[in-house]
């Protein structure tokens, strides 16, 4: 019996230790430039003292954000997806220069549509978030923008 309590206190203590870290949450909006074009716009709210790297990052370093968008033949990327100008700091992680953001960003994805503009565009974003000390493993995180 003592055994058996032993093991649930562990359990218990072991969850309640146990972090989980969220740091950044994901929203989404959609523009209409003009009939056929559209633009996806993704924006990142990062907790204070965390920040996101950019889709462009040397060799060797952290994961990039990267989005991937499930066109079914809907519709046409026009461009790569644009960020925001961010920082560049030497990262004391990764002991290399890198962009990243603090705050908040907006990432923007224009696209064509190619006949009938569908309800909702998915998306998937892969992303890392640190801080001074340490790194979250790699996440991704579905997006939906819904058209109107």
């Amino acid at each position: 019996m003592k055994k058996i309590v032993l093991m649930l206190l562990i359990l218990i203590a072991g969850s309640v230790n146990a972090q989980v870290y969220n740091p950044v949450k994901w929203t989404t909006s959609v523009v209409k430039i003009s009939e056929s074009e559209y633009e996806l716009i993704a924006k990142a709210a990062i907790e204070k003292g965390w920040h996101l790297y950019s889709q462009s990052v040397p060799e060797d370093g952290p994961l990039p954000t990267k989005f991937s968008f499930d066109g079914k033949g809907e519709y046409l990327k026009k461009g790569n997806t644009k960020e925001e100008e961010g920082h560049v700091v030497n990262d004391p992680i990764y002991g290399m220069k890198i962009k990243y953001f603090e705050n908040k960003t907006i990432f923007k994805q224009r696209i064509k549509i190619k006949d009938k503009a569908p309800k909702q565009i998915n998306a998937n974003v892969e992303f890392m978030a640190c801080d001074d000390t340490k790194c979250l493993p790699p996440k991704q995180v579905e997006l939906l923008f819904k058209m109107k």
